[in-house]
């Protein structure tokens, strides 16, 4: 039988539902199944460095022994490296990663006035309130603010700034370059935490508030502890626990060689009431007093404690 004969008798094949399509036509030079690989290549990249540590604390990069690779899955996110964050926000007010949202901490009301029409320059939006879409906290000051606002905008990861920054922005009528008003330190490690995908400050961490809160009062304790990535105890944790201690959970942030690395559920009370729990230091239990806590959110450490 002729061959254009047998074309016409043969019956159309259908694919069944659990059948595989079949892969598309490679383009002749290659170029197109390149760009295909290339973009998954990509997606992969990006998918391993937005992965969190898992229970032990340890991160994708932890597990390769590829140079390639871990120099691969340490490179900050593309157009958001530290060194080329800079503001890209001209006259419209918009960033890489977003519109600028920009809020005062302890500001004079004049200062909260020129801030105000800063962000009608830059057509960004001015917060009385710190929400998850700040990206911009300015003091008055040289020097980190323990305000709920400032510690709030270090554990996102926002841009802390001096005053001067307004200024500087005003006179030019553009967005001037963060990195040189930032605030060292603290704001700085936030940042480059955030822009990293790392986990944040208290990554692993639990706490239970004990007793009264007067200098921080316990509900802005509490919202610093969710912003930081914590959970909030309901119970006091029992040290002698099995259950206790056995979680398999580490702080990321605490120093390495440190036992504090396993300590993961914290009793809190705050040093000047009169609430004073028997010391606690035993395995993944430890007792701290509250401005321990502060000083870890305003210098984005875990800080050591006391023996």
């Amino acid at each position: 039988m002729p061959d254009n004969q047998q074309r016409r008798n043969r019956q159309p094949r259908v694919r069944s539902g659990n059948e595989p399509p079949s892969a598309p036509a490679m383009e002749p030079d290659g170029r197109g199944a390149w760009a295909h690989s290339r973009a998954a290549l990509d997606r992969l990249e990006k998918l391993l460095r937005c992965s969190r540590c898992n229970i032990f604390g340890l991160r994708p990069v932890d597990y390769t022994d590829d140079e390639n690779m871990k120099s691969l899955l340490l490179l900050p996110e593309k157009n958001e490296s530290s060194t080329t964050s800079h503001c890209s926000v001209m006259n419209t007010g918009q960033r890489r990663d977003g519109p600028l949202v920009l809020i005062g901490s302890g500001l004079s009301s004049e200062q909260q006035k020129m801030l105000g029409e800063l962000a009608a320059i830059l057509k960004a939006k001015k917060c009385t309130e710190f929400d998850s879409t700040v990206t911009h906290v300015v003091v008055p000051g040289d020097a980190v603010q323990s305000t709920l606002k400032c510690m709030l905008g270090i554990l996102n990861g926002c841009w802390i700034l001096k005053f001067e920054w307004v200024k500087a922005c005003l006179r030019r009528r553009v967005c001037e370059q963060e990195e040189k008003y930032e605030i060292p330190e603290g704001p700085h490690r936030s940042r480059l935490n955030r822009e990293q995908l790392l986990p944040k400050l208290f990554d692993g961490c639990y706490f239970y508030l004990g007793g009264s809160f007067k200098h921080h009062p316990k509900d802005n304790l509490i919202k610093l502890v969710t912003a930081g990535g914590g959970q909030i105890l309901s119970r006091k944790p029992k040290p002698d626990s099995d259950v206790t201690q056995t979680i398999n959970t580490v702080a990321y942030h605490a120093r390495p060689d440190s036992d504090q690395r396993f300590c993961t559920q914290y009793i809190i009370y705050e040093d000047l009431s009169n609430y004073h729990p028997e010391r606690v230091r035993q395995g993944k239990v430890w007792k701290a007093p509250s401005s321990w806590f502060i000083d870890c959110v305003m210098s984005f450490e875990l800080l050591p404690l006391d023996s």
